[in-house]
C-alpha cells in the first residue's frame, strides 16, 4: 500500500490518525487537574487518539529514575510522547526513553522559564547566574524536543529567537478550557429589588506582573462610587501589596477573594456583568495568551483585555473582545464605563466570544490543532 504526500485539514488528519492507531503517551510530573494538560488530554481522546499516561508526582532527582522506571513497560507501546506542562526539567529522560525505539517528542513548554522568572516576576538579575541558568534550562529543554508547543505564536516566535531553535519546531498553542464547569450560566445577583444593582467586574489570576492587578485597582480607584464593584480572587505574592493599595486609597469598590473550587468560581463568574484579562506591561504580557478570557468566552461572559500582539491573534476589538491599552488604568476605567453604559455591545461581544470558544477553543478542537502539530514533525 502506497500513501502519497498531501495537505489535510484537522478533521481529516485526526480521522487518519484513528485509522491507523495513533497513540500518544503524555509523560511527566504533570499536574493532570491543571487546566493546560487536562484540555491537551481530553482534546486528544474526544478526537479518538488513545492516550496512556506516564505520570509521576515525584520530587527531586528521584522523579528521572522513578519516570525511567514506569515508562519502561510501555517503551514501545505509543507512536509519539507529549511531555505534560510544568516539563522543562524531565526533558533529558524524555529524550532519553524515546530514543529506542525512537518516538516524536513533543515538549508543551507553555511558558518560558528564563522569561518568566527573570523579566516578568523579576527575581533574579537579567546578568546573574540564575539568569544563566534558567536560560540554559529553557534551550536544552527546546533543543531536545522535536517540536515545542507555546501557548500564542508570538511567545513561540521569542522561543525561536531567545533560545536559538528553529522557528519550523516552535508552534504556538492555544490553552482552551473545558466545557465540563465552564459554561453558559443565568446571572443571578443577590441584590434588593428596591436598591440599583451594582455592575460587577471579576477578575481572577495569580497576580503575577503580566496580569497588572494595579491597573485593575487604579481602574476602581476612578470608579469609586459609581456604581461599580470589582471582584478579585486569586492570591500569590503580591495580593498583599494589592490589598494594602486599596486600602491606602480608600477604596470601597473592590472585594478580595482567596482561592476557590473552579465550580464557585464558575457561579462568581456568571453573576459578574463583564470579565477581565491581563494588563500588565511586561513583555510577557505582550507575548502569552491568557486563560481567564478564554473562561470568560465558555462563559458567554464579555471582557476586557489589553491589545497586546498575542491577543490580536485571534481576537477583534469590539466584535468578540474589547481591548484597551496596557498599563492604563484611566483607559480601562473608560471601557467598564462604555460596557456598563452599552448592553448591545455587551450582547454582541459576549455572543460572539463564545461562537468563537466553539469554534477555537473547546478541548475537541485544541486536540485537533495539537494533532496537526504532530503531523508537522520533519
Amino acid at each position: 500500500m502506497i500513501i502519497t504526500a498531501m495537505k489535510l485539514q484537522p478533521e481529516s488528519f485526526i480521522n487518519f490518525l484513528t485509522v491507523f492507531n495513533m497513540k500518544v503517551c503524555y509523560f511527566g510530573t504533570y499536574s493532570p487537574n491543571y487546566t493546560r494538560n487536562r484540555v491537551n488530554i481530553t482534546g486528544l481522546r474526544e478526537n479518538g487518539v488513545e492516550v496512556i499516561e506516564c505520570n509521576i508526582q515525584t520530587g527531586g532527582l528521584r522523579k528521572h529514575w522513578d519516570l525511567f522506571r514506569k515508562h519502561w513497560p510501555m517503551r514501545g507501546s505509543y507512536d509519539v510522547m507529549i511531555v505534560g506542562f510544568n516539563g522543562h526539567a524531565i526533558m533529558p529522560v524524555a529524550w532519553l526513553v524515546t530514543r529506542f525505539p525512537r518516538k516524536k517528542l513533543v515538549f508543551d513548554a507553555f511558558i518560558s522559564a528564563y522569561d518568566t522568572n527573570i523579566f516578568d516576576r523579576k527575581k533574579h538579575l537579567p546578568h546573574s547566574l540564575m539568569a544563566l541558568k534558567y536560560w540554559i534550562i529553557d534551550w536544552l529543554a527546546c533543543s531536545l524536543a522535536d517540536l515545542v508547543l507555546m501557548d500564542a505564536e508570538a511567545y513561540a516566535k521569542y522561543v525561536s529567537e531567545t533560545f536559538h531553535i528553529s522557528r519550523q519546531k516552535v508552534k504556538g498553542l492555544f490553552v482552551g478550557c473545558p466545557n465540563d464547569v465552564m459554561y453558559p450560566r443565568p446571572q443571578n445577583k443577590a441584590h434588593s429589588a428596591k436598591a440599583e444593582p451594582d455592575f460587577i467586574v471579576h477578575f481572577h489570576g495569580t497576580y503575577i506582573p503580566a496580569q497588572g492587578i494595579p491597573y485593575i485597582i487604579e481602574a476602581a480607584r476612578i470608579l469609586d462610587g459609581q456604581g461599580v464593584k470589582f471582584n478579585l480572587i486569586g492570591k500569590l505574592d503580591t495580593y498583599g501589596e494589592a490589598i494594602n493599595l486599596v486600602k491606602r486609597l480608600k477604596l470601597t469598590n473592590v472585594r478580595f477573594y482567596d482561592y476557590m473550587p473552579y465550580n464557585k468560581l464558575a457561579e462568581f463568574m456568571a453573576n459578574a456583568d463583564i470579565c477581565l484579562g491581563g494588563f500588565g506591561d511586561t513583555e510577557k504580557a505582550k507575548m502569552a495568551g491568557i486563560f481567564k478570557i478564554i473562561e470568560a468566552m465558555a462563559m458567554k461572559k464579555p471582557f476586557i483585555t489589553a491589545d497586546t500582539p498575542a491577543m490580536r491573534e485571534f481576537l477583534t476589538d469590539r466584535k468578540d473582545s474589547l481591548l484597551c491599552k496596557s498599563a492604563d488604568g484611566q483607559d480601562l476605567a473608560d471601557k467598564i464605563l462604555e460596557l456598563k453604559n452599552n448592553v448591545n455591545l455587551r450582547n454582541t461581544i459576549a455572543e460572539n466570544g463564545y461562537q468563537l470558544y466553539l469554534r477555537r477553543f473547546t478541548p475537541k478542537a485544541i486536540g485537533r490543532d495539537l494533532m496537526a502539530f504532530v503531523n508537522s514533525i520533519k
